[in-house]
């Protein structure tokens, strides 16, 4: 009986930390233009206040690639966020990357990977997983609400860059 407890604790135990760490659905983007091209200006990595209206300076602590911390201040200048990149490949073409600080989220991993389709066509696959963090500023829907928004508006301008 004891044991049959334990594996039931467990077993909740188990469900519960699964369902904490939150995915949302990967953004996928094709794109009429070179893998090579798209690469290019995702690879950059310090241009973020260019392609998002979210950000309005980006400053670097260490190197520009793995192991660099990107700290990326709010348009407003009354926040900011801070992001370490954790991998970059430009073989596969992929970039990952986690926000350590200033948003209401923990365990929060991000990649970016561009897949050549062929025929001078692209794809772009950005995913992010984090477990949301409650507070009283911001609810999870919101919270997603503004990664989605933050993830198109930056690849809808990737794509003005490469056309």
């Amino acid at each position: 009986m004891k044991n049959m407890k334990k594996v039931t604790i467990l077993f909740i135990l188990l469900i519960s930390a699964t369902t904490m760490l939150q995915a949302q659905t990967p953004l996928v983007t094709e794109i009429e233009s070179s893998a090579d091209k798209v690469w290019e200006q995702i690879r950059k990595m310090d241009n973020i206040d260019e392609l998002s209206s979210f950000v309005s300076k980006v400053q670097w602590k260490g190197p520009k690639g793995i192991g660099g911390e990107r700290v990326c201040t709010s348009a407003d200048g009354n926040g900011y966020f801070k992001e370490k990149i954790t991998g970059f490949d430009d073989k596969t073409r992929t970039y990952s990357y986690q926000v350590i600080e200033g948003v209401p989220a923990k365990n929060m991993n991000n990649m970016i990977k561009v897949v050549d389709l062929g025929f001078n066509k692209s794809m772009i696959v950005w995913t992010s997983n984090y477990e949301f963090v409650e507070n009283p500023n911001m609810t999870k829907e919101q919270f997603d609400g503004f990664i989605t928004s933050a993830r198109v508006e930056m690849v809808e301008n990737i794509i003005k860059l490469v056309k």
